[in-house]
């Protein structure tokens, strides 16, 4: 007998996500509905750090809508999560009241630890026979996250200042943006990993996964996905060279015209190309030339959690 419908909130600094699940009769977790919004809550919170209150309504709004599609579905347990946009608000009440609210649950801050260990609990969780260690990077707005470790135990984790809302904001001023902006970005990027990212993790390395949707927009422009098909995405491996001509692809068109590129989503247009340089970046830490993308990530670690598989 399938176990009851859960769900899984994420409050991320570019989009909101939720995802509906329940626990198989053979114990794994079954998607019942996924949907994704860009939020940009994050948006200024590098520059101001506080929340802006039209990205806070855009949010909360939002939320009350995944709440009516959790009722459609019967479900009563709940865990809304927020990462690093919230970490680093100094006004994040603005949000959890209202967001609680519109929820009928709490929404909890994650600290870096924990965000690390559900991520990689998520990606990782069709791979435990896989040797490791090997790594999950998470390229999310305000942040990257570097999870490194194996069989589902975390051997190190960090979070980093740079992601694709906070980079763009202080790097990408120009439409399309000149090579001395890119330039800039890349070395800033290179400059946060190489202060987080202790040599002797790197040489470790020999693998990685990547996730969220940075990874998950290369892998669909790749392959000209439209629609987008998770299918085709999931398991879909990204070498640098493609990473490093879709940087110069995307970065030589305004953002009118990124918004129409198959395979990525309109309203990922305005960081896309941010986030293929860090996701080039973040490999080349580590000295990889490819990595599997995974459409599981931190969501379906909190659901499975939620769900009780992990």
């Amino acid at each position: 007998m399938n176990g009851p419908a859960v769900a899984a909130v994420d409050c991320g600094t570019n989009s909101t996500r939720l995802l509906v699940a329940r626990r198989g009769e053979g114990g794994e977790l079954e998607t019942i509905e996924r949907l994704m919004t860009i939020t940009r809550l994050g948006a200024g919170v590098g520059a101001s750090g506080r929340l802006d209150p039209a990205a806070v309504e855009r949010t909360v709004d939002v939320l009350g809508r995944y709440r009516e599609v959790m009722d459609v579905h019967g479900v009563t347990a709940v865990r809304a999560t927020a990462t690093s946009a919230a970490r680093d608000a100094a006004n994040r009440d603005v949000l959890f009241g209202p967001a609680a609210v519109a929820l009928g649950a709490p929404l909890e801050l994650l600290d870096g630890a924990e965000e690390g260990r559900l991520t990689f609990r998520g990606a990782t969780a069709g791979l435990d026979a896989v040797d490791g260690p090997f790594l999950v990077v998470d390229i999310g707005g305000g942040s990257t996250e570097f999870v490194v470790g194996r069989h589902g135990a975390v051997d190190f984790h960090t979070s980093t200042q740079a992601g694709v809302v906070r980079q763009s904001e202080r790097h990408l001023t120009t439409d399309p943006p000149d090579g001395a902006e890119l330039d800039r970005l890349a070395a800033d990027a290179r400059a946060v990993y190489s202060a987080a990212l202790p040599d002797a993790l790197r040489a470790t390395v020999g693998a990685a996964v990547a996730v969220a949707g940075t990874a998950t927009s290369c892998a669909a422009i790749a392959q000209e996905l439209e629609p987008y098909d998770p299918r085709r995405v999931h398991g879909f491996v990204l070498e640098v060279p493609v990473l490093a001509a879709l940087a110069a692809r995307l970065a030589a068109m305004p953002e009118a015209e990124r918004r129409t590129v198959a395979g990525l989503h309109p309203d990922r247009a305005p960081t896309i190309v941010a986030g293929v340089v860090l996701l080039i970046e973040a490999l080349t830490a580590f000295g990889l030339d490819r990595c599997e993308v995974s459409e599981h990530d931190i969501l379906r670690g909190v659901a499975l959690r939620r769900a009780g598989v992990a």
